[in-house]
Parts: C-alpha cells; structure tokens; sequence
C-alpha cells in the first residue's frame, strides 16, 4: 500500500534538522543521490591501489556509489553531522609536540563514535516515524559501505577539502557524519551547494609528515598514518616509522594545520570525553598495559579496531621517536622479549633508534 502523503511533507527537512539539533547533531540536510562522479573517483583511487590493504573497499565499491544497492528501496538519504572535538585546537597541538606523551586522533579519545551516531540517528529516525508512521530506512555512521562526504557535500554540509575531509565555513571538519538511508521522498537541500573554499591553501597537503595526500583530493592511504596505525596489520614499513613520531592511533595533522579549522567547534557531548586519561599519557605508561589492561580500558571505544598487537607495535615505534630517558629505555626493553615477532621487531627497532643517539 502507497504511503499517505502528510499534509506537511514539504515542510519535513526542516523539521528534521529541529529535530536533529536537539538530539546533538550540528548540521543535517537531505542528499541528492548523484553519486556517478564521485564512484569514478572510488574507481580510479582502487585502480591506483591507494586503497593498500583494506580489500573491503573494492568488494564494496558497487555498494558505496548507488545507496540503493545498500539499501534496496532508498530513495532519499538524510546525512547529518556531529562535532567531536573535546579539546581546544592549540591542546591537541601541545599534545602532538610532546614526544613523550601518546598522541590519539582527537576522535578517538572517548566513547566509540559509531555506538553514539548510530544511536542518535535511530532516535532520529524514530522521531520521524511519529509524524509519517512507519517507514523502512538504515542508519549508518561509517557502519557500513557509503560514500558518506560525497553525501554530506550534497545535503550542503560543506565541502570536501583538499585533504579528502569535509570541511564547513563555521565548523571546519572536527565533525562526524552520520545517515539514515530511508524511502521517504524528501526533498533534497533546495539552496545553492557551498563552493570549495580551499582555494590556493596547501597547508594540508604540505604538513602531511608521510606525505599520503599526492595531490589534491588524492590520498596515499599506503602512506597515511591513520591506514598505518589502524588499519594496516602488518610491520610498519620503515621509511614511515620516524615519520609516525608519537602518534598511536590515527591522525589529525592535516585538520590541525587547516586554516578553517580555527572555526572548529568544542563538543558539547560527554561521551566524546577523553576516557582513561588517554588525552594526556605518556608513551612509557601505555607500553606497560597488559592485553587485559587494553581490553578493559578500551572497551566502549574506537581504540579497540586497531587490536592489542598492534597496539604494541604502535606504541613501540612511538618510542623510538621519543626523547632518549631511563624510563624510555626501560619500557621498550621489557618487550624485548616479547613473544609476537611483529611486536619484538618493533622493539628492536625502537631500541636502535636510541642506540644511535
């Protein structure tokens, strides 16, 4: 049976974002579903082998590009935007110069964002549901295959910068996105798209420490130390390790040096609060977490993805960089036997790193 048509249809986006701005999010729109260029743009990035090892992103490539092969029946896509940011810019700058400290990607440090998005949105959508009944839709919060920045740029939350992110005139890009993919014949954002405002600016491009942006809208993910740090499983390659510095799980270097990001908004949200004190930990302190340790301390957060092991090596390259000192020398040496030939090489590397200075 047909769906009834509310008599306020036409007038529902806008009650969504009402909607949406109370439940915590920044920004929302409808997307037109005009994907084609952008899944040229997947095609040729995989064709180039930028993807690394994450296969996943080939297998699901068909996925991403028609929102309707993920999601049979969708016809609209309502994305939305939250900001993650716990801290001031300056801090998370402090923390990244420190090279005896941890460095955690910004938005990582507290509750998992995809438990929080995803929770949000289906609060969302079943706030809808009391105004058109019942109707068949998804949530998605980097959950499953979407290109969810191209979306996010035709629902007019922004643009998608230089560095792959989107970037917003009065948020620059310390948010997250979020979707629900739904049969509701919404209207897409009837305003004109926001323009590309990087101009000129190459500050992402050139304080890239590894590199991975080759050219304007083109990364490297082989070469990017949020792939390296969470996503590739095997042995750093060497030419990244000194370039890694202090950073464990991901990183934030190219949105830090980006001149919208002075706009960057605090979070308001207490479950993106740094947990565990990871915001200000030392190299040394991490290194001594047994797998239990990590499991418990993780449990709820982003952090778990990367694993144990790799949180070790992780660790251990960070303090090859970091300043020579006893309890520097200490915390590698008691991996120095460690039963993992993926840790132990680390290790090992680390300890040479000091044995030179």
């Amino acid at each position: 049976m047909a769906r009834a048509r509310p008599p306020d249809f036409d007038s529902l986006p806008e009650q969504i974002g009402a909607w949406a701005r109370e439940l915590g999010f920044a920004g929302v729109g409808v997307a037109a579903l005009d994907l084609d260029r952008d899944a040229e743009h997947l095609r040729r990035w995989l064709d180039e082998g930028f993807h690394g090892g994450m296969d996943y992103m080939r297998r699901s490539a068909p996925q991403r590009g028609d929102p309707t092969q993920l999601r049979p029946g969708t016809v609209s896509v309502i994305s939305a935007r939250m900001d993650y940011l716990p801290e001031a810019v300056a801090a998370a700058g402090r923390a990244l110069a420190d090279r005896s400290r941890a460095y955690i990607a910004r938005y990582a440090l507290g509750r998992d964002y995809h438990r929080v998005l995803r929770s949000r949105l289906k609060k969302l959508a079943q706030r809808i549901e009391t105004v058109v009944g019942p109707f068949g839709y998804r949530v998605l919060a980097d959950s499953a295959p979407s290109l969810e920045k191209a979306l996010a740029r035709n629902a007019h939350l922004g643009w998608i910068g230089k560095n792959t992110l989107l970037l917003n005139r009065r948020a620059g890009s310390m948010f997250l996105l979020g979707e629900i993919y739904c049969d509701l014949p919404l209207a897409p954002a009837p305003a004109a798209a926001p323009r590309n405002h990087c101009g000129s600016c190459r500050a992402c491009i050139d304080v890239c420490p590894t590199q991975a942006i080759v050219a304007p809208h083109r990364l490297d993910a082989r070469r990017c130390i949020s792939y390296l740090t969470i996503e590739h499983h095997g042995p750093i390659p060497l030419e990244f390790r000194k370039a890694i510095g202090n950073r464990i799980f991901g990183c934030d270097d190219c949105q830090l040096a980006c001149p919208w990001n002075k706009h960057a908004h605090l979070s308001g949200e207490a479950d993106f609060a740094p947990r565990n004190g990871l915001d200000a930990a030392t190299l040394a302190e991490l290194f001594t977490w047994s797998e239990d340790d990590y499991l418990r301390r993780t449990e709820g957060m982003a952090l778990r993805r990367t694993g144990y092991r790799n949180w070790l090596r992780n660790i251990a390259v960070a303090l090859g960089n970091a300043p020579r000192s006893s309890e520097t020398l200490t915390a590698l040496q008691s991996r120095a036997g460690h039963p993992d030939p993926l840790v132990r090489e680390h290790v090992e590397w680390a300890l040479g790193q000091h044995a030179t200075v």
